[in-house]
């Protein structure tokens, strides 16, 4: 591509990206899935804005698979490793190898030569990490049991990848082919041709040997020479400049670029300079990433497809199947309870991303056909669409009707004397508080609704009872007939304001004290008639204020004082904005408003006189107690 050429498949890239990948993520079904629709509507069978030469994209856009590899290895410091060892490399190890082996099976059923079935099974096996986190975080369940269980097969698979790399070209049924790096780099030879056996190994081992040495002993001084000269530019031009050469050694050696990569960022991981080469590195990585799954989404054949769509939802069924079921296998065998191991096998049950980097590069090596690898890449991007769908069945049908009865295999426990305050919730709110009520002498019965968390903390000497706090009769039997004071600390909100409604119906009495994450849900709290709403991250950013006022010279009681006014204004405004919230226009206006007041307030205290600063301490309260005392 070149002059108008080259900027106008820019644009219609760029534009492409900007348009399908927002609202896939408002669709919540991620950026890379958005990045894919983007490329089937751009392309051959969609508007047919790319043609032949998204091939030629789809290969310089690869090098953003090598940077990726690159940035996964910076975050897997050895001692993070060798901490996850046992799930990462057990029931990672597991349900990679258990389902590689039952596709490879499977295909070679359907008639497909060893060595293809071997490559089809090891790719398959593969999911998609950037849906699964993203999924879970959005739910906030990375670190339930089976959030933290998937992020553990998860890392052993993008681990996996590397060899994968390397497996492949060994199963190719002609000659073996460079990778597209060498090529670009010696378009007739590399440095291992023409050596024998022992001298390719030697060159390899070498090659590995320099990562490794450079990488720890030489590359932390040329980076602490470079970092001196204080120009960003360059140092985001030596982060390339690795990632590129080292890549190109690899190539020219006979191996992945991306295994090369990978292991120079282990080796970078626990370098000082880690955090700015990922900063330089990502929006490469990211960029180039992009192009490539719009690449990919505009090779997808609809032709193919459309000839034989019984094939690919068959393809789709299957592979969702077998995963599914030798995710639940290993979930029981690993001792899950039933609800986790459901969010655990919904997760994962789909193809993943590096599928489409492995059957371009399986495709490339001719280990699989042109045909197949159309079908298999359509099927791959249709079951992950499909994960959104899958957990949304999770969560709505299978988990309220089925999920919950191991949990109720656990009756909720007794609660023989009523206390004064109820604690819903025994997490980063609710714990602290509980603590400080504690060592006050003040009784309080804890309900937490995860079961694992409760036996955890009576192991560490902590009364808590296991139940469902929106439950009338749990919170009949928590004594809160008698109590004075119900502290809503759950991190399900849709739960909490249920519980919220349920005792405001039945126990008027109670005092409610509840914990927000966030101005919206203390919106929500206040509009359900709460009067007593505590943003968790709303006193802390107070005092990282006057901290800060005071790192710059402000005095202790005027940066106390500006603190204090600050709190009330925006406990005031909190309320008022929480009426308007439904009309954005009337919201905005009246949001505006606040601030500049705020600020003008801020300025007017900083004309006054110091002695009248000193009120800051709120001598004005001490004298009131004082006097009434």
């Amino acid at each position: 591509m070149h002059g108008q050429g080259f900027f106008f498949q820019a644009f219609v890239y760029l534009g492409a990206a900007v348009v399908a990948v927002p609202i896939a993520k408002r669709l919540g079904l991620g950026s890379v899935l958005g990045y894919l629709l983007a490329g089937m509507a751009i392309g051959p069978f969609g508007l047919g804005l790319i043609g032949a030469e998204g091939k030629d994209v789809m290969h310089f856009a690869e090098f953003g698979v090598v940077m990726m590899l690159f940035l996964i290895g910076l975050e897997l410091r050895p001692s993070l490793l060798w901490r996850m060892r046992g799930p990462i490399v057990g029931l990672g190890g597991l349900q990679l190898g258990v389902t590689a082996a039952l596709l490879t099976a499977l295909s070679m059923a359907a008639g497909y030569t060893w060595n293809t079935a071997l490559a089809i099974g090891m790719i398959l096996a593969l999911s998609s990490t950037a849906i699964v986190l993203q999924t879970l975080a959005e739910k906030g369940l990375v670190n339930s049991d089976g959030g933290q269980s998937a992020f553990s097969v998860l890392l052993f698979q993008d681990i996996a990848v590397i060899p994968m790399l390397a497996i492949l070209p060994l199963l190719a049924l002609g000659p073996e082919a460079g990778s597209q790096l060498g090529e670009q780099a010696d378009h007739s030879s590399s440095w291992v041709d023409g050596l024998p056996a022992w001298g390719q190994t030697l060159a390899v081992l070498g090659a590995v040997a320099g990562i490794f040495v450079g990488g720890r002993y030489l590359m932390r001084p040329v980076f602490r020479f470079i970092a001196r000269t204080r120009q960003s530019e360059i140092f985001t031009a030596a982060a390339l400049l690795l990632v590129i050469g080292i890549a190109l050694l690899m190539a020219q050696v006979g191996l992945s670029p991306a295994l090369g990569t990978f292991l120079a960022g282990v080796v970078l991981a626990d370098s000082e300079y880690r955090h700015e080469l990922e900063a330089d590195v990502a929006p490469f990585k990211a960029l180039l990433l992009g192009v490539f799954f719009i690449a990919v989404g505009a090779s997808v054949d609809f032709g193919l497809i459309l000839s034989d769509p019984a094939r690919v939802v068959a393809l789709v069924g299957a592979l969702i199947v077998i995963k599914f079921a030798v995710l639940v296998a290993l979930g029981r065998f690993y001792g899950m309870s039933f609800d986790q191991n459901l969010l655990f096998a919904f997760s994962l049950a789909q193809g993943g991303e590096f599928a489409f980097v492995l059957f371009s590069f399986a495709a490339q090596q001719g280990v699989i056909d042109s045909e197949t690898t159309q079908t298999l890449v359509a099927a791959v991007a249709v079951s992950m669409a499909a994960t959104p769908v899958l957990m949304l069945l999770n969560d709505k049908l299978l988990q309220p009707r089925f999920g919950t009865r191991e949990q109720r295999e656990r009756e909720p426990d007794a609660m023989e004397e009523s206390k004064p305050v109820i604690i819903a919730g025994f997490g980063r709110v609710g714990g602290i508080v509980g603590r400080l009520l504690r060592a006050n002498g003040i009784g309080t019965t804890v309900l937490e609704f995860d079961s694992d968390h409760v036996d955890l903390l009576r192991n560490l000497g902590l009364e808590v009872y296991y139940g469902d706090a929106s439950r009338l009769d749990l919170l009949r039997s928590a004594g809160a007939d008698k109590a004075e004071v119900i502290l809503v600390a759950i991190d399900d909100h849709a739960r909490a304001l249920s519980l919220i409604e349920t005792i405001q119906k039945h126990f008027p009495h109670l005092t409610i004290l509840a914990r927000a994450r966030g101005r919206v849900e203390a919106y929500e709290l206040l509009e359900a008639g709460v009067p007593h709403v505590y943003r968790e991250t709303f006193e802390t950013s107070l005092q990282m204020g006057v901290a800060a006022l005071r790192a710059l010279g402000v005095r202790a009681h005027h940066a106390h004082r500006a603190a204090q006014k600050f709190r009330r204004h925006d406990e005031v405004s909190l309320r008022e904005l929480a009426a308007l919230r439904h009309d954005r226009g009337q919201y905005l206006s009246a949001a505006r408003e606040h601030i500049r007041f705020l600020e003008e307030t801020m300025q007017q205290d900083l004309t006054r006189p110091d002695d009248f600063k000193d009120l800051g301490w709120d001598a004005e309260s001490l004298r009131r107690e004082a006097d009434s005392g």
